[in-house]
């Protein structure tokens, strides 16, 4: 990370290390109506004797198949507000909400990048989160290589105060307090693929054209982000996918003295190690046939066993997040984030009897190229990092312990059917006409 200026931006070591400690004092309760779940805002709160949860430096895994519980500490000052009448340890969606540990003091903000339209929020947003707010903004460093920020000298002195990184080569994940999205559902996704592990509390507007996974309109900004710094603010965990993708071993042949003689050249045979490459899903895994004409023709396994091959154009792993959008498409069903489940969808298959299905969110799913398979597949993680499926190369999907908390705008159930009308016209067809009293008197005939 670097100040635009070209400074490193580093935090004060003191607040960093009282920051490592947070998990401990993060235990709160919330007052409950006696047989009536809370739904919205809540004005108290107090500070609970309850264990805090513990330490996510380490997760072991059981063959349960209840999906593993999620981590519910989101970067370095956020934590789930406990309900201390949760029964089964499973926590009623409706009274999911954010709280801190200590006040949010870093922000990364997220632009739709090469959008015009998004210039001016953006810039205003900074401005109140720079001045009003007194926070440390980050942005991305290409966001400020755009001529029309580059260039803005009335906004150089804001633009002096961020904090820049670069993807892939920064590591931001413990500077962050909490994320602003200003843009489209793509922008919730890459807000996503930054954090491979704990992801603080993100905050979506909806500035882009479809806008299912963004809530929040930008008309009255300030008020609704000065709410989530003072953790007034329902939550969803989204879960994510935990993906594992495993290169088999090549041979690599190599010129050398009294080796095996081959073509006239004395080679020696090499083995390469193991590339295993690891990623966190948001919305889902697509394993497709790529450019080739034939059939994908790839191996599913469940806990070890091989439950179907699929040959079509491909298949979808998704969450119930991603049960919305490549899944839906493909005719999946349409499931709530809430819900802990993997779902498993065929593109265009080649068996009219093979159905979408959902399986249990703790299972971990193992998919391979068939041995007769005339053909590589494809791979991506949510329409990004896309790459080639050699044989003997293998793709483990289970869930993540690490969600996305989501703020909402009311709040989960609410806010997910709202999406389903406004962006998806979810049912949405011409009223049936009634009948009238003498068209009921001749019906009686």
């Amino acid at each position: 990370m670097e100040r635009s200026q070209g400074k490193v931006c580093n935090r004060d070591k003191s607040e960093s290390i009282e920051e490592t400690h947070f998990f401990a004092a993060c235990d709160y309760e919330e007052d409950f109506t006696r047989g009536k779940p809370i739904r919205g805002r809540t004005k108290s709160r107090s500070l609970s004797v309850s264990p805090a949860p513990g330490s996510t430096k380490e997760f072991r895994r059981t063959r349960s198949m209840h999906g593993p519980c999620p981590v519910t500490t989101f970067g370095p000052k956020a934590c789930m507000l406990q309900n201390p009448k949760s029964i089964m340890h499973i926590q009623d969606p409706a009274s999911q909400r954010l709280t801190w540990n200590k006040t949010p003091k870093s922000v990364l903000v997220i632009k739709k990048v090469r959008d015009d339209s998004l210039l001016k929020p953006f810039k205003e947003l900074c401005v109140f989160l720079t001045e009003e707010k007194n926070m440390i903004v980050y942005v991305e460093k290409k966001v400020l290589e755009d001529p029309a920020i580059a260039n803005d000298e009335n906004f150089g002195p804001v633009k002096k105060k961020f904090c820049t990184f670069r993807e892939d080569y920064d590591d931001i994940s413990n500077q962050i307090d909490f994320i602003i999205c200003l843009g489209g559902d793509g922008t919730l996704l890459y807000a996503s693929s930054l954090f491979q592990d704990s992801v603080p509390p993100v905050m979506a507007f909806h500035l882009g054209s479809l806008g299912f996974l963004t809530p929040f309109n930008f008309d009255n900004f300030q008020t609704q982000v000065t709410q989530v710094i003072e953790g007034n603010a329902a939550l969803v965990l989204r879960s994510r996918l935990k993906v594992k993708v495993s290169k088999e071993h090549k041979e690599k042949k190599t010129a050398v003295q009294n080796g095996v003689e081959e073509n006239g050249l004395m080679v020696k045979s090499e083995k390469e190690p193991i590339k295993q490459t690891k990623y966190q899903v948001l919305n889902e895994v697509v394993i497709d046939r790529g450019p080739s004409s034939y059939l994908s023709n790839v191996d599913v396994f469940l806990d070890g066993h091989l439950i179907t091959k699929v040959q079509g154009d491909g298949v979808i792993v998704s969450t119930p997040t991603g049960s919305t959008a490549y899944a839906a498409a493909a005719g999946a069903s349409m499931i709530h984030p809430n819900v802990p489940a993997i779902m498993i969808t065929p593109i265009c298959p080649h068996s009219l009897s093979f159905r979408p299905i959902v399986v249990p969110a703790g299972v971990e799913l193992k998919i391979m190229l068939s041995p007769d398979a005339r053909n590589t597949a494809w791979v991506s993680f949510d329409g990004r990092k896309r790459q080639e499926i050699c044989h003997g190369d293998s793709i483990s999907i289970t869930t993540s312990c690490y969600p996305l908390p989501s703020i909402c705008f009311r709040d989960p159930v609410n806010d997910w059917f709202d999406s389903l009308a406004e962006c998806l016209h979810w049912n949405v067809r011409k009223k049936q006409n009634y009948f009238t009293e003498d068209e009921e008197e001749e019906d009686d005939f």
